[in-house]
């Protein structure tokens, strides 16, 4: 194996190691040393890829939205229809959620990185910026209200989503999600759906589900 392979892999170890840390104790009560047993690697490689604690958060909450951003990436790159694709993100993000350990640990920390010295807002808008495209591209095909105000739509979905996963985290980490979400869009979809859609869109969140689900 060379060199520059086995550096990618411990730093790989080190961010799935150190998600786990902060995914269980929160980043104020990890310390570097948490991290380092739980990545299996010793203090001086830990310290040789990230040379402070902040600066292996911020690296997780980037693996975070990269893993996410391609998934929405995806669904633009494959044409879906703007608003069944705003919807199918969510449950995508769910998704990641319950599965992904670093996607998890990654929105803990941006959660929790208010006294970081580093930006983290860039995820939160990137992501008000693909619900934009989303719902311009649902005024483009009819689904969506062509009166709506976009970017301040963009803004709410993206703070719904943020509070609907939290809550679900905290009282059944995220076991109800799907149906937390479900509730969501039935509360944000008549704000969204163009005049004369309703009756075609209105379930569109559950079909989305049981797709997803396979039911």
């Amino acid at each position: 194996m060379s060199q520059q392979v086995r550096a990618i892999e411990t730093r790989a170890a080190i961010i799935r190691g150190a998600a786990a840390a902060f995914e269980q104790r929160g980043y104020g009560s990890t310390s570097l040393a948490q991290v380092s047993g739980a990545a299996g690697v010793t203090k001086g490689a830990l310290y040789f890829h990230f040379d402070s604690k902040e600066a292996l958060a911020v690296a997780i909450i980037a693996a975070q939205h990269a893993a996410s951003a391609a998934a929405g990436q995806k669904l633009l790159d494959d044409n879906y229809p703007g608003l069944h694709a705003l919807v199918s993100m969510s449950y995508e993000l769910a998704r990641q959620l319950r599965d992904d350990l670093v996607v998890s640990a990654g929105i803990r920390l941006t959660i929790e990185a208010v006294n970081f010295s580093t930006p983290v807002a860039g995820p939160y808008l990137d992501w008000m910026v693909a619900c934009e495209e989303f719902l311009r591209r649902g005024i483009a095909s009819g689904d969506v209200n062509p009166k709506l105000d976009v970017s301040a739509a963009a803004h709410f979905c993206t703070a719904a989503f943020t509070g609907v996963q939290v809550v679900s985290d905290v009282l059944t980490k995220r076991a109800d999600i799907d149906q937390r979400l479900t509730e969501m869009w039935a509360m944000l979809l008549p704000a969204l759906v163009a005049p004369g859609r309703w009756e075609d869109l209105k379930d569109l969140p559950e079909r989305i589900r049981r797709e997803r689900a396979g039911l």
